[in-house]
C-alpha cells in the first residue's frame, strides 16, 4: 500500500523494530530533495580554504590547542572553525590519523545514519539513501542544523557509539539503589555528560527505619554524590559536572532541601571574608557542600492552590503516603522563593503540567529532568538533541520560509530516530528505555536574532505568536515524519500500552496551534502550515501510531550553536547589539550585530538612516539616543542585558507561549536585575505555574559570592599569628598644592553654552573640577557648585577618574545633541560631554578604550593601522559597522599598560555597563562566557558549563 502525505511518499510494511528490511518484509521511506542538485555533491558548491587554528588562554599566552592546515568553507567564521577543530575532530593531534577537514567530520558521522538506515529498513531504495546523504550533508555544511556534540564526539570512531547528551536516573529507599546512583552518575560525569533524578523515594529523617533507628534523608546522601561530582570534574574534566536533583514539594524533609544551598551561600561569605579564596573554581570552593548540582523543587497544583489561597498543605511519608505534618503553603513558598533569591537555587518544576503533557504514564510518571530541565520522560532514559539555526529560514523578503523549514525538520527528525538503531548508552536500564520509547528534542536556535530581524520585539504579541508558530510547526512537522516512521519500521515499543495517553498530547497540541492569535501575515502563514500538519499527524499517528514518545525540546545550545554562527542560543534573546569577532588574519574586533542592520531595513529605514544608527550603535553598545531611530522602534532591539534589557516577565511570557508545542520543556533562566526583591521571585516562579510552564529557574545578579573577574592574586601568609594587631584602615585626602596646572575648555552642548576648569596634581592627574554654564540661575549655578566640589573631594580621596566616567557618561537629559567638540560630536546631556571631555583629557589610551571613548584622530589611527596597509583578509562589512577592541594607535605607545582589551562579548557589554557580570570563567582558556540557556558557554572556545 502507498500513501501520499506531506512532501513525499511513504510505503507501509510490517512493523519489525530495529531489524534489516530483509527480515521485516518494510519497504521504507520515499524522499525529495530540498536544498541539493541531482548528480552534484553538496560539497563542489562551495569554496574551501586552509585555515590555521591556535587558541591561547590569554592569562597566561599558553597555547592550549594547535592544529594547522585544515580545510573549512570560506563562509564558516573563525571562531566555528576553531571550535570544530579543537573539539570535534578525532585522532590524536600531529599523527596522520587526525581529522583535518570538515568533509572528514561529516563524513564520519553521515555516512554512519546512512548505513544504519539502509540496514534498518528506513529508506524506500538506493537512491532515497543517496537524497538523505546530500541533503544532510548540506545541511550540515551550510549550518543550517548541528547534532548534539556526542553524536560530533563519537558517531563513527573506534569509541563507544553514545549520541545523547541528556540522562535521568532513578534512586529508590534502599542503600543498594543509592550507591548504585553514585555509581552510575560518575560513569555519566566520566564521560561529559549531566544526569537528573529525584530522591523523592528515600525516606525523611522524620521516618523510622525497619531496625528502629531513624532514616538520614534525602539531603544526607546529597552530600555523598555532590562530593562525587565534584571529584570526578577536578579529576580532569574541562566543566563542571551537570547534574539536577528534584525533590517534591510533599516531602517531609523538603525545607532543608529547600536551605542547603542558601546555608552554603552564607558559610562561602564568611570564609571569604576570613581570607579564602571563595571565587569560582577558587582553591578553597571544594570545601563547601551542595555546589556540584543544580536543585528544584517538583510542585503539584495542589500546593500552588494552597499557596494562592492561603491555606495549609499536608507532607506525606514515603512507604504509606500518610501525612504526617502540616504547613502553610505560603510560607514554604516564600523559603522557596527567598532561598531562590538569596543564591539562585532551588528552580521549579510544575509537576502536574509535566504529567498532563505526558505520552506515556501507563509506563510511569515523569519524576524528573535532565540537568538544564529541558528533557523529561521516564526514569533511567536518555534524550539525543538535534537544533536548527533559525536565521537559516529568513527569506530575502524578511519572511520565514515556513516550508523549508518543514521540509528539513523531516530530515532531521529522520536521522535522530535512526540514531537510536546504533546507539550505545552508558547503563543497560537506560539502554532499554530509549530503544523502547525513543525520545527525540529536535530543537532550535537563534530566535532572538530572527524576531529582531523581522521587525519583532521580543517581549511582543508578535514576537510571541511567530515563536509559538515557529515552535508548532517543527513539532507537528516531527510527530508527522515520527508517525510516517511508525508505518515504515513501526511504531515505538511502548506505544500499544500508551496509545491513549499519547493521542490525547498530539490533540492537545493540537489544540493549542488552534489558539495561537496571529499579529502578521507571516505569523498566520507559519500557523496555517502548522495547522495542516497537525491533522496530518492526527490522521497517520490514528493509523500507524508513532515512532517517539517524545519529539522536541529546546536546549541550551552551547557549543553546538557556536558551530553554526548564531547569534543567539536556544530561545534566548540577542545577548547584546555587538559581539566580538574574531579575523581570518589573527586579532579581533568588535562589530554591531548583522541582525541590526537586516531589522533596520525590514522596519523601513533608509540605507543612509541605516549606516547612522549602526554607526551609533558601534560607539555605544545601544540604540537609546540612536539619530532617526524611532522611539517605537527601541523595543525591537531590547537584549538580554544593557542599556535597555527584557523585563524578566518578558522572558516568562516568551517561555509560555512555546511551552504547549513542545514534548519536553525549556532549558532558561530568567535573569532578575540585583535589587529585585524576594516577592519579585515569588511572583516569577507564580506566573510560571499559570503560564502552564513545566520548569522555571531564576538568577538574581550578584546573589552569589564567586565572583568572574578576579583583580589580582591573593597574597596570604600560610600561617597566621594566634593575635594579631587590629588594623583600621581609613581613605587619605591628597590635597592639591597651592600652585598647581589647570586648563580651562570652552563648550557648547545643544545650543547651551559653558566652561569647564580642571585641576592637576603637578605628577600628573586630575584633583578638581567647576563647571559654569552661561546664562544660569543662582539655583542651577549653586547645584553645579556643590556637585563640582564633591567630585573634587572624590578626586582628592583617591576615587578613579574612570569610575565617575563610567557613572556619568551617556546620562541623558537636556540640553543634549550636536557639540562644538571635534572628539564628542554628539552628548546625552552635559555632564555625558564634561566626562568624556575629562577622559580624553586624563586617562590613558587603555582606560578609554575599556570604557569606548576615542579621539577623532585615535578613530582614524585605528583604521589607518590595521587596514590602511593593504591585507588581503580585511572583513569590509565588519570595517563598515565596528570599531577595533584591541588596537592602539602609535601616538600613545608611551602610555602605562593598565588594562587589558576585551576577549569574549560578555567582557564587551561588562565594559559598557561599567560592572562586571555574574559568569564564569572558562577553564579551559580563560575568557570570560555568556549565557546558554540554563547553562554558560565560551565562545572562544565553545565549552560550556553544563550539558551540551
Amino acid at each position: 500500500m502507498t500513501e501520499t502525505v506531506g512532501t513525499g511518499q511513504f510505503h507501509t510494511g510490517s512493523a519489525g523494530r530495529d531489524r534489516p528490511p530483509q527480515d521485516s518484509g518494510t519497504v521504507g521511506l520515499r524522499l525529495e530533495r530540498v536544498h541539493t542538485t541531482p548528480g552534484v555533491h553538496p560539497y563542489e558548491e562551495v569554496a574551501w580554504e586552509q585555515r590555521d587554528v591556535v587558541m591561547t588562554n590569554w592569562r597566561d599566552g599558553t597555547v592550549n590547542f594547535e592544529q594547522r592546515g585544515v580545510e573549512f568553507p570560506e563562509s564558516w567564521s573563525v571562531n566555528a572553525t576553531n571550535i570544530v577543530t579543537s573539539k570535534y575532530f578525532r585522532g590524536a593531534v600531529g599523527t596522520p590519523a587526525r581529522e583535518h577537514s570538515l568533509r572528514q567530520l561529516i563524513d564520519r558521522v553521515v555516512r554512519t545514519y546512512v548505513v544504519a538506515g539502509t540496514r534498518h529498513g528506513y529508506f524506500g531504495s538506493d537512491e532515497d539513501a543517496e537524497i538523505f546523504e546530500h541533503e544532510l550533508t548540506w545541511m550540515l555544511l551550510h549550518q543550517v542544523f548541528s547534532f548534539n556534540s556526542p553524536v560530533w564526539f563519537n558517531v563513527g570512531t573506534a569509541s563507544r557509539q553514545q549520541v545523547s547528551a541528556c540522562f535521568i536516573l532513578s534512586v529508590d529507599d534502599t542503600m543498594e539503589s543509592i550507591l548504585n546512583w553514585y555509581r552510575e552518575e560518575g560513569l555519566i560525569f566520566k564521560g561529559g555528560s549531566g544526569a537528573g533524578l529525584n530522591l523523592s523515594r528515600i525516606r525523611s529523617s522524620r521516618e523510622l527505619l525497619s531496625s528502629g533507628g531513624t532514616a538520614s534523608g534525602p539531603v544526607s546522601f546529597m552530600r555523598g554524590a555532590d562530593a562525587s561530582a565534584g571529584t570526578i570534574k577536578s579529576g580532569g574534566a574541562t566543566r563542571r559536572a551537570a547534574k539536577m536533583v528534584v525533590l517534591d514539594v510533599d516531602h517531609p524533609d523538603v525545607e532543608e532541601f529547600v536551605r542547603t544551598k542558601a546555608g552554603e551561600e552564607k558559610k562561602i561569605r564568611v570564609l571569604r571574608d576570613a581570607g579564602f579564596d571563595m571565587d569560582l573554581s577558587g582553591a578553597d570552593i571544594s570545601s563547601v557542600q551542595y555546589q556540584n548540582a543544580n536543585n528544584s523543587v517538583r510542585v503539584s497544583d495542589e500546593f500552588m492552590r494552597a499557596v494562592e489561597n492561603g491555606t495549609e498543605f499536608g507532607l506525606r511519608a514515603r512507604l504509606g503516603g500518610e501525612v504526617i505534618d502540616h504547613t502553610d503553603a505560603k510560607t514554604l513558598f516564600r523559603t522557596i522563593s527567598q532561598a531562590a533569591w538569596e543564591c539562585a537555587d532551588p528552580g521549579m518544576q510544575y509537576d502536574d503540567t509535566i504529567n498532563d503533557w505526558h505520552t506515556c504514564p501507563e509506563s510511569g510518571r515523569i519524576t524528573a529532568s535532565n540537568p538544564c530541565s529541558e528533557y523529561m520522560h521516564l526514569d533511567n532514559s536518555s534524550c539525543n538533541l538535534a537544533s536548527l539555526n533559525l536565521m537559516k529560514f529568513l527569506a530575502a523578503d524578511g519572511t520565514f520560509d515556513a516550508v523549508r523549514f518543514a521540509r528539513t525538520v523531516e530530515f532531521v527528525i529522520t536521522a535522530m530516530d535512526i540514531s537510536i538503531c546504533f546507539a550505545d548508552f552508558p547503563t543497560e536500564a537506560i539502554g532499554d528505555t530509549t530503544r523502547s520509547f525513543r525520545q527525540l528534542g529536535i530543537g532550535y536556535a537563534n530566535l532572538g536574532a530572527l524576531l529582531m530581524a523581522t521587525g519583532h520585539a521580543y517581549d511582543s504579541d508578535g514576537g510571541r505568536a511567530l515563536a509559538a508558530g515557529i515552535t508548532s510547526l517543527m513539532t507537528g512537522v516531527s510527530y508527522r515524519r515520527s508517525a510516517e516512521l511508525a508505518a515504515a519500521v513501526g511504531p515505538y515499543e511502548g506505544y500499544v500500552r500508551n496509545s491513549e495517553a499519547h493521542r490525547r498530547v498530539m490533540r492537545k497540541h493540537a489544540a493549542a496551534n488552534d489558539a495561537i492569535r496571529t499579529s502578521y501575515q507571516n505569523d498566520a502563514r507559519v500557523r496555517d502550515l502548522a495547522t495542516t500538519e497537525w491533522q496530518r499527524c492526527l490522521e497517520i499517528g490514528a493509523l500507524h501510531g508513532w515512532r517517539n514518545a517524545q519529539a522536541s525540546v529546546l536546549a541550551p545550545t552551547g557549543t553546538i550553536g557556536f558551530m553554526m554562527d548564531c547569534d543567539t542560543t536556544g530561545i534566548e534573546p540577542d545577548f547584546s547589539l555587538v559581539k566580538f569577532k574574531k579575523l581570518v588574519g589573527g586579532g579581533s574586533m568588535q562589530i554591531v550585530n548583522q541582525t541590526v542592520p537586516r531589522a533596520l531595513s525590514s522596519l523601513g529605514y533608509q540605507d543612509e538612516q541605516v549606516e547612522a544608527i549602526v554607526d551609533y550603535v558601534a560607539r555605544h553598545g545601544h540604540v537609546v539616543g540612536a539619530p532617526g531611530l524611532r522611539p517605537e522602534h527601541q523595543e525591537v532591539f531590547d537584549c538580554a542585558v544593557g542599556e535597555r534589557s527584557i523585563a524578566p516577565m518578558g522572558h516568562v511570557r516568551m517561555m509560555a507561549a512555546v511551552q504547549p508545542f513542545l514534548s519536553g520543556a525549556i532549558s532558561k533562566t530568567v535573569n532578575m536585575p540585583e535589587s529585585a526583591t524576594v516577592e519579585d521571585v515569588e511572583e516569577i516562579y507564580f506566573q510560571g505555574w499559570k503560564g502552564g510552564l513545566k520548569a522555571l529557574a531564576i538568577y538574581r545578579d550578584n546573589c552569589k559570592v564567586g565572583q568572574p573577574l578576579s583583580t589580582g592574586g591573593k597574597e596570604q601568609s600560610s600561617a597566621t599569628p594566634a593575635a594579631q594587631p587590629v588594623v583600621e584602615y581609613r581613605p587619605v585626602r591628597k590635597r592639591l598644592p597651592k600652585k598647581r596646572p589647570s586648563q580651562t575648555v570652552s563648550f557648547t552642548v545643544g545650543g547651551a553654552e559653558g566652561y569647564l576648569h580642571a585641576g592637576s596634581y603637578p605628577d600628573d592627574g586630575l584633583g578638581e573640577i567647576f563647571v559654569k554654564l552661561g546664562k544660569q540661575g543662582s539655583t542651577l549655578a549653586g547645584v553645579m557648585d556643590a556637585f563640582s566640589m564633591s567630585i573634587s573631594v572624590g578626586l582628592q580621596y583617591g576615587i578613579p577618574l574612570e569610575f565617575y566616567v563610567s557613572k556619568f557618561s551617556n546620562l541623558r537629559f537636556e540640553p543634549a545633541g550636536m557639540t562644538d567638540d571635534p572628539d564628542v560630536r554628539i552628548a546625552t546631556s552635559v555632564l555625558d560631554y564634561l566626562f568624556r571631555r575629562l577622559a580624553l583629557d586624563y586617562l590613558s589610551y587603555d582606560k578609554r578604550a575599556q570604557l569606548g571613548i576615542f579621539t577623532a584622530g585615535e578613530r582614524a589611527a585605528q583604521v589607518e593601522a590595521d587596514y590602511g596597509g593593504g591585507q588581503d583578509n580585511v572583513d569590509l562589512e565588519a570595517l563598515r559597522t565596528g570599531v577595533h577592541s584591541a588596537g592602539r594607535p602609535a601616538a600613545d605607545e608611551g602610555t602605562e599598560d593598565t588594562g587589558r582589551p576585551a576577549q569574549s562579548t560578555a567582557e564587551l557589554v561588562d565594559l559598557q555597563l561599567g560592572k562586571a557580570a555574574d559568569a564564569p570563567l572558562c577553564m579551559t582558556c580563560g575568557t570570560k562566557m555568556r549565557p546558554a540557556g540554563s547553562c554558560y558557554a565560551c565562545e572562544g572556545c565553545g565549552s560550556t558549563s553544563g550539558c551540551s
